[in-house]
């Protein structure tokens, strides 16, 4: 993210300025600033930067499931409905509420659009 996403972002451009994650902290020390008409482009094609930053997310969860079914236990199955729990925390409560909902492009953030909270 820091180095493919964060340079396009409204974020990396104001000074002082630190969005949700504190990403385009780490990004203005490493990648040089990118253009703002492509931050947009975080949403484009099957490997982009949202899928696997989703794939990241999902595919522990997923590994869990073969794990239950082979040997279950019930901490294993406690871990998985903690992480799916917090993952479905992430996407209903956290982010339309906190992070997506006060960001500064949200305007021109795929995320917020999916969500719809670019026009509010």
């Amino acid at each position: 993210m820091p180095l493919k996403v964060c340079p396009n972002c409204p974020y990396y451009q104001l000074d002082n300025s630190l969005c949700i994650s504190g990403l385009n902290v780490v990004a203005k020390r490493f990648a040089k600033e990118g253009n703002i008409k492509n931050f947009s482009n975080r949403a484009r094609g099957f490997f982009c930067a949202n899928n696997l930053y989703i794939a990241g997310f999902i595919l522990p969860i997923i590994a869990l499931i073969p794990a239950l079914v082979i040997n279950f236990s019930y901490i294993v199955l406690a871990i998985l409905l903690v992480m799916v729990g917090l993952l479905a925390f992430r996407f209903f409560v956290l982010f339309p509420k906190v992070a997506c909902g006060h960001c500064r492009a949200k305007n021109i953030c795929p995320n917020a659009k999916a969500m719809g909270l670019n026009d509010k």
